[in-house]
């Protein structure tokens, strides 16, 4: 399949959020955890709208037919959809952005969650490889490292099978105007402090810009006032702050 074939699917499936105006502006890609497309992610979503940008909260369980049941018994227990697959649909959004009148398709900032950062983070490591990776025929890392001005990857799944720790982004070439902005919890039972600061580190050595927010006492999704997972423990006051670092990031990727 085609990259703007699969990037118009997605798309229906998603949500778009933009400032007043015909643009074009600016793109925020917002992709979820392994949860799905929660509605705490509209938050985000809004506070790149008041930054300038328009933002799409992409979902990537409807066009696949993974139901919530579904996505909590395999998608985050990683027998299904790995990242490094769900990274096709970046790929696909970068494609269908052309075609929007309405988006700055030169511009864009990736924005993951968890499952979502795993993703973008994947998308980076298989370079070349994103076409047999991801099964979308004109995948483009190309465009990837051109386009993209920011990545914020808030508590992101990095352990194995995540590619970052082990081999970083590849060739860094066009990349060197791309700052990754980082939420990493300490507290955090589902992906741990450990593998993200690993991964993260890799980043650094290989030269990439890393900036991270380290909050000791924050849990997975801490963010999400729904969260449906024991362990979770929701912190408006962190929600806040993180919703205040992702609008520094984008005036960032913006100035950049």
């Amino acid at each position: 399949m085609r990259s703007g074939e699969w990037g118009a699917r997605v798309a229906d499936a998603s949500k778009v959020f933009r400032p007043e105006g015909p643009g074009p502006f600016p793109v925020a890609l917002i992709l979820h955890g392994c949860g799905g497309k929660t509605p705490f992610l509209e938050a985000y979503a809004r506070v790149a709208v008041e930054a300038g940008w328009a933002a799409v909260v992409v979902d990537s369980f409807a066009p696949r037919g993974i139901s919530p049941l579904r996505a909590k018994l395999t998608v985050c227990t990683g027998t299904a959809l790995r990242g490094l697959e769900r990274s096709g649909d970046i790929f696909a959004m970068l494609a269908w952005l052309e075609d929007q009148p309405w988006a700055d398709a030169e511009r864009v900032f990736l924005a993951g969650w968890s499952h979502g950062g795993w993703a973008i983070m994947d998308g980076y490591a298989i370079g070349p490889n994103a076409a047999r990776a991801t099964g979308l025929v004109d995948a483009d890392p190309l465009k990837l490292r051109a386009r993209v001005k920011g990545a914020l990857l808030v508590y992101p799944y990095a352990a194995y099978p995540s590619l970052t720790s082990n081999q970083g982004w590849g060739d860094l070439q066009g990349t060197a105007n791309l700052k990754v902005f980082s939420v990493v919890g300490g507290k955090d039972q589902v992906v741990g402090w450990k593998y993200p600061q690993k991964a993260l580190e890799r980043l650094r050595r290989d030269g990439l810009t890393v900036d991270t927010a380290f909050y000791p006492d924050a849990t997975h999704a801490f963010d999400d006032d729904r969260a449906n997972d024991p362990r979770a423990r929701y912190r408006p006051d962190l929600f806040t702050r993180t919703q205040d670092y992702f609008a520094q990031a984008l005036a960032v990727a913006a100035a950049g």
